[in-house]
């Protein structure tokens, strides 16, 4: 049967701004990933079918809650032996109605929301750092499969097998998953703080899709970081991390024009930045960089400020950000700030110098899909005159790329060379 398309668009609309509230409160009910997220999506299924005959209910992420626990305890129900065959997410006492223990409802109360709740309990240190970060994303954020795999810069078959080996560890181990107490909250810190990041640049900049922006992914993540700030204000990466997305997030008005295409940051009219978010996170990167030695959030966050605070593309103090990626590599030495570190080194030094710092990372098995290298050399290439070479990129780029809007940008710079 043909679904409504207004029902259709609610029930989206539902996943992108529910999920994972509904999620956190059925985990609680059943105690075991897998099942919660089956009742979830059953819940989701659900509402593909009656909201048509019934209407849209007002407030639909309490429908969503209530038809997926309803789901849970039926299935617990039918399963006699289930509260001994699954993995305990949260420890409780015995003595009490509740479902929450005694150190839950403490802690908990400050953290005060599901979703981050859900994030501390998925960061649990038995798990690898990658499997914390991953499974958060898919379970907690309702991200697919794809477009974690796509945040992890690997393939869809490498993380879907990740995320279902990190769920059967969390089985076999019987790991016992709790809210942790305050002071077991700055080891799990780093972990979090990655899947918020994670979380952010995904939304900031859409892997696929017709959109360059995912609001409610970067919206979801700067609550998410606030909620930090506000449970760890004293943690130097928590409030790194909250400067550079609001430094990052503050150009957003201005990254597409009046048509929906895409805005370089060479181009973009300066006046449509939020200048409140940019002068809130100045304040809080130089709070954060007074910790030493300073975290890589931090200097992310400080490069961000460098951008920010420039009157005019031409006035950027680019030698500042080479300076300042130089310091990241060391601390982080990820491929995609080297790669971030030779295209600034190409506007302090011109585009020679930019390529010659990006040809050792073609190598770079990490890097052997992501766009943006193959966008980077083609631009320095066509600065250079090199308009064969350039087409050559742009058109790797594009067969890398999957957003509409980045894909159009891509085909009319490579139209500009062919003419």
């Amino acid at each position: 049967m043909a679904v409504d398309p207004q029902v259709g668009a609610a029930v989206a609309d539902a996943h992108r701004r529910e999920w994972a509230f509904v999620l956190a409160a059925t985990v609680r009910v059943t105690r075991d990933l897998d099942l919660a997220e089956e009742c979830v999506q059953d819940a989701y299924a659900r509402a593909l079918a009656t909201w048509g005959p019934n209407g849209v209910p007002s407030n639909t992420g309490a429908w969503l809650t209530t038809t997926a626990r309803r789901r849970a305890l039926d299935l617990l129900r039918r399963q006699a032996t289930a509260a001994r065959a699954l993995p305990l997410l949260v420890e409780t006492n015995t003595d009490e109605g509740a479902d929450l223990g005694r150190e839950e409802r403490l802690v908990g109360a400050e953290i005060g929301d599901e979703r981050l709740r859900l994030v501390f309990i998925c960061c649990h240190p038995t798990l690898s750092r990658d499997a914390q970060v991953a499974l958060t994303l898919r379970l907690l954020c309702g991200l697919s499969t794809a477009e974690v795999a796509r945040a992890f810069l690997v393939s869809e078959s490498t993380m879907a097998a990740r995320i279902t080996r990190a769920k059967k560890k969390i089985t076999q181990a019987r790991i016992p998953y709790r809210v942790p107490a305050r002071e077991e909250l700055p080891d799990r810190v780093t972990s979090v703080c990655e899947v918020v990041h994670l979380l952010f640049t995904t939304g900031h900049a859409a892997p696929t899709g017709a959109e360059l922006i995912r609001r409610d992914l970067v919206e979801r993540a700067l609550d998410l970081a606030r909620m930090l700030r506000t449970l760890l204000p004293a943690s130097a990466d928590v409030t790194g991390l909250l400067a550079l997305i609001l430094l990052t997030d503050a150009r957003r008005g201005a990254r597409l024009d009046a048509h929906g295409q895409l805005v370089l940051l060479a181009d973009q009219n300066r006046a449509r930045w939020d200048h409140d978010a940019i002068t809130e996170g100045v304040a809080l990167v130089r709070e954060a960089l007074r910790r030493r030695p300073p975290g890589r959030f931090a200097l992310m966050a400080a490069i961000a400020a460098v951008h920010d605070e420039a009157d005019s593309w031409d006035a950027t103090d680019w030698r500042e950000i080479v300076g300042l990626y130089d310091l990241l590599v060391a601390l982080w030495p990820s491929p995609v700030v080297a790669l971030n570190r030779a295209v600034a080194v190409g506007f302090a030094d011109g585009p020679a110098a930019g390529l010659d710092a990006l040809d050792p990372l073609a190598t770079e098995p990490q890097l052997a899909a992501y766009s943006y290298l193959a966008a980077s050399r083609a631009e320095f290439l066509a600065r250079l005159g090199r308009t064969r070479d350039a087409r050559t990129a742009y058109e790797e780029a594009l067969l890398l790329t999957e957003n509409t809007i980045e894909r159009d940008y891509l085909t009319q710079r490579l139209d500009q060379l062919q003419k």
